[in-house]
């Protein structure tokens, strides 16, 4: 028995073949291929010089801000040992007072 979808005799392909899917496939494929492409171009990294020049400006921005960090914790460093220094000296003169009192106290008596 054969199956009468297949009989023709206009030499074109019958429906039901497998041409239409295999040609929606590889109308897909080329689209694809094509935004690929298209995003390729669009997306692509940037030249050698252009990527030296944007790494040599975020160098110079790193270390411009590194400085200002650095320079703003020597600076809170500066002043909190300074205040250390002052309380360390306000303790050192109150423990020297109270020496000197114990020593007149035993000396007096």
């Amino acid at each position: 028995m054969v199956n009468p979808s297949y009989e023709h005799d206009d030499g074109q392909e019958p429906e039901g073949s497998w041409a239409g899917p295999l040609a929606g496939v590889l109308v897909g494929l080329l689209i694809g291929g094509l935004a690929g492409a298209m995003a390729m171009l669009f997306l692509a990294p940037q030249s050698g010089r252009k990527t030296r020049a944007k790494m040599h400006q975020l160098s110079h921005e790193l270390r411009a801000q590194t400085t200002e960090t650095v320079e703003d914790a020597v600076a809170q460093v500066r002043v909190k040992a300074g205040q250390i220094t002052h309380d360390v000296r306000e303790q050192a003169e109150g423990l020297g007072q109270r020496g000197q009192a114990v020593l007149e106290g035993k000396n007096g008596h």
